[in-house]
């Protein structure tokens, strides 16, 4: 009964200052709201993130020429990059029995027009077989055989992004283009694949037949890149290994570091997954910093609400209230302030975290025990900060406290 007396007194006191609650109540929203809509926005990036990483395929695995490094954000190639040849890719196609496909490619940037249009863009020689492994999708037309690839046809198949570029919308199957100075007909456009990981357009491409673009084009004899398709998803590490061993053996590289990087898509969703996650935690605890800032906003008010009040104090003791009662009471009060302020920046912040998701695109997760720890915490922060005020409160002398102005 005295704690629904108290509760009761403690409302009617806190509606009584509404400017003051407001105030005392805006931390803990913020805090609250911002820890819930920093968690929502680093799970709706790692989810994209991801989600672009699957699409690209479990199961591939990249070999590139010479180390790769992460330099300026993005990955640059150092070292011999004209270590990988054919002759590697027929190897490890023919010895490694943990792979299903194998796409050899080398690519560079060039100068392409069409009529009075002109644009750069990535001039990529491969096989058919890039197809399946990077999991390419034909829109219209057709891709170039093994065929055109041994009769160094000069065919081209282009990404979305180029054909816009080129042709501004119209249909680009059977025209002709000019890479350099060679002449190409369009075959074939890809559907729409997108950005990867770095934010580069996957559709701003033109594959090409391989021995045409190593002979005719590019006049090299090596290659980029071998993307490779495992047999499955859970023989990667074994193809990898597989991989490994047939490149050193070829290369002679006994007692010798690698010439060449291997990743796998695996390696990458696992190295995805901790960063976003950590970098995820760290924002929430950032967020969080709010709320002992909104719990210090709580005993400041608490304090001055003391100051005011002693001369009531004072009456309620000398008219048989215990210092339980006068704890009690103020530590109800503090801890209104704080459930109400958390239950507001859960509202506000599933406002934000939903437009967010939409103004970004990226797709909304609800943090649900993100939600449900920083309104604990919130609640907890109130009672923590709501101590000190209310035993002061308690310990006030009602004789002292009745002469109070």
């Amino acid at each position: 009964m005295r704690l629904i007396k108290g509760t009761s007194l403690a409302l009617k006191t806190l509606f009584a200052h509404k400017l003051r609650t407001g105030l005392a109540t805006l931390g803990i929203v913020i805090g609250v709201c911002s820890v819930i809509v920093m968690v929502a926005i680093g799970d709706g990036a790692q989810r994209q993130v991801l989600a672009k990483i699957q699409a690209m395929g479990t199961d591939l695995v990249m070999v590139t020429a010479g180390q790769v490094r992460i330099i300026a954000g993005r990955s640059r190639q150092t070292g011999n990059v004209s270590s990988l040849t054919l002759k590697d890719a027929r190897a490890i196609a023919e010895e490694s029995r943990a792979i299903k496909n194998l796409a050899p490619a080398q690519g560079r940037k060039m100068l392409v027009k069409h009529d009075l249009l002109a644009t750069t863009t990535t001039i990529t020689g491969t096989t058919e077989s890039v197809l399946p492994v990077r999991g390419l999708v034909l829109a219209q037309g057709r891709f170039f055989s093994e065929d055109d690839d041994r009769a160094r046809q000069r065919v081209a198949v282009l990404g979305r992004t180029v054909v816009q570029n080129l042709f501004a919308g119209r249909r680009a199957v059977g025209e002709e283009i000019r890479i350099g100075k060679v002449a190409f007909e369009v075959i074939g456009v890809l559907a729409e694949k997108g950005t990867d990981l770095t934010g580069g357009d996957q559709d701003d491409v033109i594959y090409i037949p391989l021995e045409t673009a190593l002979r005719r084009l590019f006049n090299l004899t090596y290659l980029n890149n071998l993307f490779i398709q495992a047999a499955s998803g859970e023989q990667i590490e074994a193809a990898s290994a597989e991989i490994r061993e047939i490149l050193r053996e070829r290369h002679r590289l006994r007692g010798k570091a690698d010439d060449f990087t291997i990743q796998s898509q695996a390696e990458l969703l696992a190295t995805e997954r901790e960063t976003s996650q950590a970098f995820t935690n760290l924002l929430g605890a950032v967020a969080g910093i709010s709320l002992v800032v909104g719990g210090v906003g709580i005993l400041a008010v608490m304090l001055i609400s003391i100051k005011e009040r002693t001369r009531e104090i004072g009456v309620r003791r000398a008219v048989g209230a215990r210092r339980q009662d006068i704890l009690q009471q103020f530590l109800v009060e503090s801890f209104i302030l704080s459930v109400s302020g958390g239950l507001a920046g859960i509202v506000l912040g599933v406002v934000l975290s939903f437009g967010a998701a939409w103004f970004t695109g990226w797709p909304l997760t609800m943090p649900v025990a993100a939600t449900l720890a920083s309104f604990g915490f919130a609640a907890l922060i109130g009672v923590i900060f709501g101590v000190y005020p209310a035993v002061k409160a308690a310990r006030l002398d009602p004789i002292e406290a009745l002469k109070a102005e």
